[in-house]
């Protein structure tokens, strides 16, 4: 009987595919961790001290905790899709969501020594990248394996922000922070240069307007590897580096050329495929400001990290999980009238949180409120209507 229940608890649709539970997690950590941080930053009540900086936190939970999320369910459901193979699902899939929230705790309430919780962290990436690895290897999918590498360098910037944090190894947390955003950036490079052009293709085609993909293999080849030597570059010279500055402007000049065959301008009327072109127009400004940071052009550096963190990050990942879950649950590729609402709302959270580092003023605290609150609101939005959608079986009566 023991076991029977164990087996049905793991076959219900929620464990069926990797997207539900992390999409799932993912939106309610961006909920409570944004809402925490506009607490700690009115000065309401003490940050949590797993770490000394509690902006350094704020960094970390944002990036490994929230991102990663997303990313990992957008991995665990496309590896499948690529391969053909099994997706990682029932008591694969709960442990690789056990791991991470154990993580997340972690950070929240110190229940061991810091070397054990950050084990404990530090596991998730290699448990998830060996889930993803076992598929792509025996298809022998080499055209994926470039994901691997992102994770092992999202890995590496973790180790070393733990390092860092406890005092164990030199060099600055905060660029390494700066760094893993840039990795972050590489994936929404690569994944952006595969599907925006096609969805924005396949939408134009349904509404009778006949366009076509052009291939830019090159350029998109360029955009991606400007993202890595930036990473490097950061963490070898720092944020005001003239290296740093060149390959910043470089890699907002190249992502912005390869826009021109997007169709950009004509995608106004899917709220599905336009807020994914501002996601990417975002990584666009915060690699440009970061790089104008560089030239000493821009005062603050955390106003090119806002673009791409509350912008970029925010914009691609409330996007893909939107369209995502509804075609992987057997849904019509359409965006209700609330969730447009909440894609609006993240461009004003993302303009509101830099207009507030623009102006520094002594009202600062209440704008990092006003931009947490849109952020919130928009995920709020996100799992009111999507929840159901993640939890429950596709109405079509297939499988996951």
């Amino acid at each position: 009987m023991p076991g029977r229940f164990r087996s049905t608890l793991f076959e219900i649709p929620f464990w069926g595919r990797g997207f539900r539970p992390f999409f799932l997690l993912g939106a309610m950590y961006a909920v409570l961790m944004v809402s925490a941080w506009v607490f700690f930053a009115s000065g309401a009540a003490a940050a949590p001290v797993s770490w000394n900086s509690p902006a350094l936190w704020h960094a970390h939970e944002m990036i490994y905790g929230f991102t990663v999320a997303i990313i990992a369910g957008f991995l665990l459901t496309a590896v499948a899709n690529w391969t053909g193979g099994a997706p990682v699902r029932q008591m694969h899939l709960a442990l690789l969501c056990l791991v991470w929230a154990a993580g997340r705790v972690s950070f929240w309430y110190a229940y061991a020594p810091p070397a054990i919780l950050s084990i404990i962290d530090l596991s998730f990436i290699p448990l998830l990248a060996g889930s993803l690895a076992a598929p792509l290897i025996r298809a022998w999918n080499k055209r994926n394996f470039v994901f691997l590498t992102m994770l092992t360098l999202l890995f590496l910037g973790n180790l070393h922000m733990h390092l860092a944090a406890a005092g164990s190894y030199g060099g600055d947390p905060r660029l390494t922070a700066y760094a893993a955003v840039m990795v972050v950036m590489m994936v929404i490079s690569l994944v952006g240069g595969r599907i925006i052009p096609s969805f924005t293709v396949a939408s134009l085609r349904m509404q009778g307007k006949i366009r076509h993909q052009t291939d830019q293999g090159k350029t998109d080849i360029a955009a991606l590897l400007l993202l890595p030597a930036l990473s490097f570059s950061l963490i070898a010279g720092g944020l005001e580096s003239g290296i740093t500055a060149a390959f910043a402007i470089a890699g907002a000049g190249v992502h912005l050329w390869r826009m021109r065959f997007w169709h950009s301008f004509e995608t106004g009327s899917d709220p599905l495929v336009w807020i994914l072109h501002a996601g990417h127009l975002w990584l666009v400004a915060g690699l440009l400001t970061l790089g104008l940071h560089g030239l000493k052009l821009v005062d603050q550096a955390s106003l090119a990290l806002h673009m791409l963190t509350v912008g970029c990050i925010g914009s691609m990942t409330l996007g893909m999980m939107a369209r995502v879950a509804l075609g992987h649950t057997g849904r019509p590729i359409a965006a209700r009238a609330p969730v447009v609402l909440a894609f609006w709302m993240m461009q004003g959270a993302a303009l509101v949180r830099c207009f507030a580092i623009w102006i520094g003023d002594a009202n600062y605290s209440l704008w990092i409120g006003a931009s947490g609150l849109l952020w919130v609101a928009a995920f709020s939005v996100y799992l009111a209507v999507y929840a159901p959608m993640l939890l429950g079986p596709r109405p079509d009566g297939l499988e996951a």
